[in-house]
Formats: C-alpha cells, structure tokens, sequence
C-alpha cells in the first residue's frame, strides 16, 4: 500500500510503499477512504506537536473509510461498515489499523471527506464551548481564525447555542465563510494594527476562542466582560500569549486550557457523549461542513503547503483515490 511517511523531522515527510498491516487484538483495519488535516500534523512533522510517535510513522490524525478486517475481541464493528476515526497518526494510507473504540459509525449520507475532517475539528469546538467555556445562549462569542478548521466550527457551535458569534479572520473572502456559518459580527485582522479599538467598540465579550496566538489574543483579553472565559485552542500564529495576571485578577476572567486529544486519556466518556451529539446534529441537517480542498494522497505536501499558508478556509482532505480537482467548495 502507498502511505505518507515522516522517518526524519529534519526531512520532509515521503509517499512510500509498504505492507499492508494486520489488526492486533482490539484493533480493526480500516480501508481508508479520506484523512483530514490539521495544523498539528504541520507541527508533528516538525517535531514540536505535545505528542511525538517514534520515528518513523504513517502521518495523518483523522480518517474515514470503511472497517476491512477485524483484531481478536473487537466486537459492536462488521466489515464493511463506514465510519470515522481519530487515533493520532497512521491516516495517510490506503489501509490503517487504529483502536475499535476510537472508530465512531457514521451516517450513510455523510461523504468520506466530510467524515474524514468531522472529529477533530468539531469535537474540539464542541466540547471546548459546551464542557469548558460553559458558553450560554445570549452571551458573546469572539472567534480568532474564524474560518480555519477549527475556528470555523466554533462559529457554526456557537452560533448553535445561541451565541452572538464574532468572527475575526484575514480579509473578506474568510469573513464570508464565516458569515455563512452563523457569524454576526465581522472583523478583518488584515493589516488591522488597532485590533484593541476594534474589539473594543464590540461593547464587550463573554467568550474568547483562541486558535491562533498573538498579536490578536492581548486585544481580545482586554474586550473580555468581567467573569469572561479565554479558551487557549491553539497557537497557529507562532506567538504564544503571555497574559499579564494582573488583568485577570481585576476583571475575575478565566484563562481555560484545551486540549481536545487529551480526554482520550483521563475521561474520555467527554468525548464520547460529545461525538454522539454531533453526529446526530448533522444527521439532522444542523451542521454543514466546509471543506475548501481535498486533494488526492500523492499530492498530500502541497494540501499541507495550503494549510501552512493560510490559504484553505475549514478543512483540507487528503483523498486514497486517484485525480482530485484541488477544490472541495463549500459542502
């Protein structure tokens, strides 16, 4: 099989051959169909992502396709059944093996490149707004990189919940994407150097969804109401925020730490029940994801280039089949 190889994190990662794998007890083998990217398999190639496979591995956090084979013990799964799994490598293959009880059935109209860009990105948003922020209908939700692959689903959740949603992301065309997903209030970060002012003329926020780091976070901090919550999602900017301690001390503010992969290891019925709540909000037509690009496996280094650039809005897939067009549009 063809999958996408970091052996050094001093090269860049490689389309290589190699065995088809067999599943060890409590594992399936899925034949995948579609793997989602994310901004922590650019940092994972470099070697600074929290968590670090020992070299080498299959690249790819998230996949959607269909169960192949079954390891010893695994039960609730069949072959040939569609679902979507999050196992933090081993996506960028024709076939992977991951843990059965990371493997979430999905429905039969959900195509494989939304599937494939679903847990990761809404999970995160989901459980950040709802479990963590403790976000409420009514208040003020103030999204950075608003229509990345996360911060475009905290728009649509938010808005879901009842928020009054802002979105801030770089130039009109994201801004739209935003809008579309539920934002009320737009603000273009590009070449903006009075972001303070802007955020504050919003006459104050309640939530702060944090996915991109600095110059943007300070100003948002200082726009937060007394009690306010600033989730820490991400730093896809390069600059990590240092808040002064004396601005959260007068204005009683929250600083919340998020790190969605994390509950897999010390309470991962948080994911669970927030997983099945988003399948069934999509079954029912609630949330519509928008993937800008899927591309085909051979072409994985140039949709990585994308996301490094800023040049996709949501997701960008990587697809096991021949051809691609390079564009996903807005399904």
């Amino acid at each position: 099989m063809r999958a996408f190889v970091l052996a050094s994190t001093d090269q860049p990662p490689e389309l290589t051959e190699m065995p088809v794998p067999a599943p060890a007890p409590g594992r399936v083998r899925l034949k995948i169909a579609a793997c989602g990217l994310n901004f922590a398999d650019l940092l994972m190639a470099e070697g600074r992502y929290q968590e670090r496979p020992a070299l080498p591995f299959v690249m790819g956090m998230e996949v959607a396709g269909t169960v192949d084979a079954l390891g010893e013990g695994v039960t609730g799964l069949a072959p040939g059944q569609r679902v979507a799994a999050f196992a933090g490598q081993g996506g960028l293959a024709e076939y992977g093996c991951f843990p059965a009880d990371r493997c979430l059935p999905i429905p039969e109209n959900m195509p494989f490149e939304q599937a494939a860009g679903f847990l990761v990105a809404y999970g995160t948003s989901h459980v950040a707004l709802a479990h963590r922020a403790r976000l409420r209908a009514g208040e003020t939700l103030m999204v950075l990189g608003a229509a990345g692959g996360v911060g475009l689903t905290a728009v649509e959740i938010g808005a879901r919940m009842g928020a009054r949603v802002v979105a801030v992301a770089r130039g009109a065309e994201k801004l739209e994407v935003a809008h579309r997903a539920g934002a009320e209030v737009l603000i273009d970060s590009a070449g903006k150097t009075e972001l303070r002012a802007a955020f504050k003329a919003l006459g104050g926020v309640d939530v702060v969804y944090d996915a991109v780091g600095e110059p943007a976070a300070s100003a948002a901090l200082r726009a937060l109401n007394p009690e306010g919550r600033f989730l820490t999602i991400g730093f896809a900017g390069g600059q990590v925020p240092q808040f002064p301690a004396n601005i959260l001390l007068v204005k009683n503010i929250d600083v919340i730490g998020f790190y969605w992969g994390g509950y897999a290891a010390f309470n991962p019925q948080v994911i669970d029940e927030s997983l099945v709540r988003l399948i069934d909000w999509y079954a029912e037509g609630g949330l519509k994801p928008h993937v800008s690009h899927v591309l085909p496996l051979e072409r994985t280094g140039e949709a990585m280039t994308l996301l490094r650039t800023r040049k996709s809005t949501g997701k960008v897939v990587v697809t096991m089949g021949e051809g691609g067009d390079g564009d996903g549009g807005a399904g």
